[in-house]
């Protein structure tokens, strides 16, 4: 069958077979449950493919990526005057409006490529619920930069502003983005916009430094404690492991976890959780790491807190890989 008159996903089936199992196997992670079904039945049902059919497809992936990367750098316009240069005016609209769903450029797009320090430019002295809307449409990693730089009278409030945060209208939103002198993108057909929401706030609040994560869940239980008490629900924080079975321990402390960075974060640990990682590894690495507790002297509360978020970034990295399940429920200092 020749690729122009093949289905998408027998096309997709195709690309993957040319991939290889182990790049598949990458791919096949991003996708959902049904498409996984679809896609792995198609792959079965395909005995051969004739070279130029292969050929096809993989250029035409090709083509769709280069695509994308235009966009993201320059735009739909920018995209489709290169693409006509290189394809030919009828084939660019083609690969262009084979990208329709994803070329729905998101409000504050423009937010969404700058430094985070010069996105607090623009907005920290912004009211809390303008400076939650933008938040909003921004990476959890970028929100989570500018909301650790606000203000620390700002930064609980604006987390608030955010987790309540329902559907919000497009003439708001316009509105907010004329005011940062950018224009909201003519793709926008939708009449309303999810944004936000506790699920957001807690994305977040785990790519946040500790310290600021602190606050604003302190000052959150002090002003709503049903809030404060959701999104924490929905979080994971060093001592949650206290939460994980053994065999989750075990899989994590085997997973690059480094000895020097372990005992950093025991250090300042409650004895409960120490007794739980040591109790899950040898005796003899258990008393390895005790003696360089013992002797590294008192440590930095900061450097305390890094070393406990790098292995709570391993548990949800292995979590999100389906390794282990975690269970949800709920100035430095100087550590001796």
């Amino acid at each position: 069958m020749a690729a122009a008159e093949l289905t998408g996903r027998e096309k997709a089936a195709i690309l993957l077979i040319t991939l290889g199992a182990e790049d598949s196997a990458a791919v096949f992670r991003h996708l959902k449950e049904d498409e996984i079904e679809s896609i792995t039945l198609e792959i079965a049902n395909i005995n051969s493919v004739m070279p130029e059919t292969k050929d096809k497809v993989v250029e035409e992936f090709y083509q769709l990526c280069l695509a994308q990367q235009y966009i993201t750098e320059g735009g739909i316009a920018y995209a489709r005057q290169i693409l006509e240069k290189a394809l030919g005016e009828a084939r660019a609209l083609e690969v262009i409006s084979k990208l329709t769903v994803s070329l729905q450029v998101r409000p504050f797009d423009f937010v969404r490529k700058t430094e985070a320090s010069q996105v607090l430019n623009f907005i920290q002295n912004e009211h809390p619920q303008t400076i939650a809307l933008i938040l909003s449409y921004l990476r959890p990693k970028q929100a989570a930069d500018v909301l650790s730089q606000l203000g620390a009278d700002k930064q609980a409030e604006v987390a608030k502003r955010i987790a309540n945060m329902g559907s919000t209208s497009p003439d708001v939103i316009k509105e907010v983005e004329k005011a940062l002198e950018k224009k909201l993108s003519t793709l926008m057909t939708e009449e309303y916009m999810d944004v936000g929401g506790v699920d957001y706030v807690v994305d977040i609040l785990n790519s946040i430094d500790r310290a600021t994560e602190k606050h604003i869940m302190e000052t959150l239980e002090n002003e709503d404690v049903e809030l404060a008490e959701e999104i924490r629900k929905k979080m994971f924080v060093f001592e949650d492991i206290l939460s994980l079975d053994n065999r989750s321990i075990q899989t994590v402390l085997r997973h690059d976890i480094d000895n020097k960075e372990l005992a950093i974060a025991l250090k300042g640990a409650s004895e409960e959780v120490q007794n739980v990682i040591f109790s899950n590894m040898s005796k003899r690495l258990a008393a390895m790491i005790k003696e360089d507790m013992e002797y590294m002297g008192p440590v930095r509360r900061s450097d305390v807190d890094d070393a406990q978020q790098k292995i709570v970034n391993v548990i949800r990295r292995l979590q999100d890989t389906g390794e282990i399940i975690v269970s949800r429920g709920g100035g430095d200092e100087i550590i001796v």
